[in-house]
């Protein structure tokens, strides 16, 4: 039999292998923005995430940038889909990834069209580096209670096998709404999102890639051991 498995991230998957529930726990909202950033020449485009492409696309046109470059395989997806060509992006889908192999030179200019409440790591490491860096606060994240409490009741009446969070935001929304008791089958993708479902007192198991087929093949084996 296929596991039940509850996926919250925003945008809808599938896969044969299991039963799945979309819910996403959160949704963006645009943010308004001083649109004088858009006059200037950027040496690169940076996207953290899908979300921030979508958001950022009817901007595009007014930009002048060399090259583009993503974390994450869905978000280089998403550009090359949009005919966006895509310069560089990490084997390692994290912050950190990038920062460690992103080959850039001291002085370039770099844009960041990003969530308001997206890690500062990226930026503040990069300007740290003698880079100059303009981050805009492109979007922010909205909590969806309906999903969180309907994703608590199909837990607390034993209709699941498997939740998975993709997003630090969304490990926040459901545990701070009151999480079912007698639960633990949690999984994640990435370390950050770990790290914040573990500082609410509770273990997980972690995609060996950050990728949602990657949860499902982590969900199945655990099923077998």
């Amino acid at each position: 039999m296929k596991p039940i498995v509850v996926m919250t991230q925003t945008h809808r998957f599938n896969d044969q292998r299991a039963e799945i529930v979309h819910l996403p726990f959160m949704t963006t909202e645009p943010l308004p923005f001083d649109q004088s950033v858009l006059r200037h020449h950027y040496d690169w485009l940076v996207f953290t995430s899908k979300n921030a492409v979508v958001h950022f696309l009817p901007y595009l046109d007014a930009l002048d940038f060399d090259s583009i470059a993503v974390i994450g395989a869905k978000t280089k997806a998403f550009c090359e889909k949009q005919g966006l060509e895509v310069d560089f992006y990490p084997a390692d889908y994290s912050q950190e990834g990038f920062l460690d192999s992103f080959p850039t030179q001291k002085g370039q200019r770099i844009l960041i069209p990003s969530s308001q409440r997206a890690r500062p790591i990226l930026h503040k490491t990069l300007e740290s580096r003698g880079f100059e860096v303009k981050k805009i606060d492109l979007y922010t994240p909205r909590t969806l209670i309906e999903n969180v409490k309907q994703a608590q009741g199909l837990i607390e009446r034993g209709q699941v096998n498997a939740l998975t969070f993709a997003s630090a935001s969304a490990v926040k929304a459901f545990f701070e709404s009151g999480p079912p008791q007698n639960f633990d089958r949690y999984y994640v993708i990435g370390h950050q999102t770990a790290r914040q479902l573990q500082d609410y007192g509770y273990s997980c198991s972690i995609a060996d890639i950050q990728t949602l087929e990657a949860i499902i093949t982590k969900i199945l084996e655990e099923r077998v051991q």
